[in-house]
Formats: structure tokens, sequence, C-alpha cells
């Protein structure tokens, strides 16, 4: 006999595979048999009826959205184990919370077409897709995708115009949030993100809020309250009971504040602690990603501790992070990250923030009157006369 897996029925029955595990529990589904985790369904078994309302009408036993989001959310929060994180695939029973596992594991490892993979298949599961969405955005950010964005970005917003619970807006601005404070367009973050009021987040999304937040603070230039917040974030955590995505996020934001207010050694630390926990796994992107972000150092602990890593987180900075830029200058309606190279452009945002020259140049290895001839160049670059115009093209 031939079998298919609880997903290949959903598709075929165009039903959730929320409901396919239902009737599957309840034994609604002749033939089905458990092996392991996974469901195998006959590839000749009957779509289960609703005897309620009779003929062959389905029955849908599930939840609101707003309350099947909580189910889902839950069950997507278990930490991976930290000595083999992708064990937990083995650990979950429905096909649905397999898949954001596997979406978050290939985004880690620089897999984004596997990412968007596993997103495709979310279709027809709304708390799923919703779940999904933020692994998704970023992954079509990382590939210069932005058809693909345009189409999530056109989802969520429709939950915005049309649903009323806030539980659900607050997840879908969630999701949304994530392209904003990654390619560095605070302006499009939502409030409650800029005012620190979580309390419409679902409980297991507020680890995710929290980074973002913290993100919005590297946005607009305060280190002091990233790092503060973030070091309570983490103080919250249990790394002992495995691996989360957040975690290696927070510890590597945790050294991006570190290093701006000139705590090198302290930044150091925080990048190889975000460094043992991931890339033994294989976990290149959060490091590939915040390269010119922390002057050096990353190149630095990768040749010192994980040379085997250099070329893979590199050679991803290089093929990611031109799509990233231009997702920026989409978002703000400029060009000047084509205009400057990325060393000018991190030059030009903190002078531009009124950071001291010494302390930039300190920072970057540089002396003084190189930097001031650099931003000498920009300013020709950029037709900008002075530091006030600067503010104002770049701010």
């Amino acid at each position: 006999m031939e079998y298919i897996t609880t997903s290949e029925a959903a598709k075929k029955w165009g039903i959730s595979g929320r409901a396919i595990t239902y009737h599957l529990k309840a034994g609604r589904i002749s033939g089905a048999a458990k092996k392991g985790k996974l469901w195998l369904i006959p590839t000749n078994a009957e779509r289960p009826a609703d005897n309620r309302r009779g003929g062959n009408a389905l029955l849908e036993p599930i939840p609101a959205l707003s309350d099947d989001l909580l189910h889902v959310f839950a069950a997507a929060a278990t930490p991976m184990p930290i000595h083999k994180p992708d064990a937990v695939l083995d650990s979950i029973e429905e096909d649905r919370i397999r898949l954001i596992y596997e979406a978050e594991l290939a985004y880690l490892r620089g897999d984004f077409k596997r990412v968007m993979d596993s997103y495709d298949k979310t279709l027809g599961d709304a708390a799923a897709r919703l779940r999904t969405c933020p692994i998704a955005i970023a992954a079509a950010i990382s590939m210069g995708d932005y058809r693909t964005y345009s189409q999530i970005d056109a989802y969520l917003k429709g939950y915005l115009k049309s649903d009323t619970d806030r539980k659900i807006r607050a997840t879908a601005e969630l999701a949304l949030a994530t392209a904003a404070v990654s390619v560095i367009a605070p302006n499009m973050a939502p409030d409650w993100l800029k005012t620190g009021d979580l309390n419409a987040i679902l409980p297991q999304a507020r680890p995710n809020a929290i980074y973002l937040r913290v993100k919005y603070f590297a946005c607009i230039g305060k280190a002091d309250v990233m790092l503060a917040l973030a070091q309570t974030a983490l103080s919250l955590s249990s790394p002992e009971s495995g691996i989360t995505m957040t975690d290696i996020y927070l510890r590597l934001t945790c050294a991006v504040s570190c290093y701006a207010l000139e705590q090198k050694d302290e930044a150091k630390e925080w990048l190889l602690s975000a460094m043992h926990l991931a890339l033994p796994h294989g976990f290149v992107t959060p490091f590939s990603e915040n390269v010119t972000a922390l002057g050096g150092i990353i190149e630095q602990c990768l040749e010192e501790e994980f040379p085997d890593a250099y070329k893979p987180v590199m050679e991803q900075c290089e093929r990611t992070w031109k799509n990233w830029i231009t997702f920026h200058n989409q978002f703000t309606k400029d060009n000047i990250t084509l205009i400057l190279s990325l060393r000018e452009y991190h030059l030009a945002v903190l002078v531009a923030r009124r950071v001291p020259y010494a302390k930039i140049a300190k920072q970057y290895g540089i002396s003084v009157g190189r930097l001031k001839n650099i931003m000498l160049e920009i300013r020709e670059k950029l037709f900008l006369s002075n530091r006030e115009e600067l503010e104002k093209f770049i701010l």
C-alpha cells in the first residue's frame, strides 16, 4: 500500500494540517498508521466527513485563529537540544510545527531556499504561516527577492486591515517589524515596539519581540539602552535547556552594543559566547549579518576560534549584504548605500549621530586626520557641504 504524509493529505483535501492531525488522533481516517513521530495515510483514504451535518462536509474542529496561534507559538517555543539542535525535529508530532523548526534551522545555516519551501508548505494554515512569516521575510531579503517579500508584506497587512483581534494584529505587526528594524528603517516599526508595550504579544512570542525592540534601539543609536535590554532578556532565559534563535541573536546584539560603547573586550566575550553556541552546528547566518557592525572582531574571532567557519561566514556576507542594503534603500527611499561603501556608510551614520571623531577613529583603528579626510570624500560623493546637511540626509 502507498502512503502520503499529513501535509500531502492536507493539500489533497484542501484543509489544514491541524484538522488532519485531529482526525488522525480521533481515528477518523481509515488505514492511517503512525510510524515513530510521523503519521502515514493511505493514498486512497477518503476525506473524513462531519456526520452531524450529513453528506461529505468536512469536520473542521479548529479553534478560532487567536486560540490556534497560542497553540502554534507554544508548540514551537521548545529550545533545540544544545548539542544536537536537529534532534528537535524527532520530538515533534505535528507536521506544521516541524515546518517551523525546519525553517529556523535552514535560516541559521543560510539555506534560504529551504526556508521558503517550508513557508510555502504552510499555505492554508494561518497560524503556522503567521508564525513562519518573520523567518520567511528575513530569507526573502537575504535572497534579494523583493517580489516574495511584497507578497508576504501584503498577506500580513491584510490582517491589519481586516482582523479586529488585537493578538492577531500584533502577531502580524511583529513579523513586519522584522524587516523594519533589520534593514534600519525604524520609522516603519509599530508604536508598541517603540514604546515597549508588549501586552498584545503572545507570551511565547515576547522573547522575539524584545529582541526586535533591542534592534530598534540599535537603529536609533542608543547602544546603552540596547545593551541593558538585551542583557535583561538573556538573564530570563535558560541556556542549559537548549538553543533558540533569539538567544543567539541577543548575544550578538550585546556584542554590537558593547563595541559601540568602546567595550571591546566585553564585545569579544559576547561574540564568542554566541559563536560557541551556534557555529558547531553550522549556524553561520547571525554572524554574516553582523560582520560590518563589529569592526573586524568577527573576522578575528573566526580566525582564532573557528577557522573552518571563516569562509562560509564571509562568503554569505558577501552574497547577502548587498540585498539587505537594496531593501534598506527601498524602505527609506534613498540610495546612499549605493553611493557609499559599507565602511563609509557606517562612518557617516556615526558622524551624523554626533559621535566624537576621536571615538570613531579609535573604534576603526584610524587617525582622526584620516577620518576627516574620509568624511570630506563622503560629503563630496553626496554633494553635501557640512555635518548638518549630512545629518539631515542620513537621519
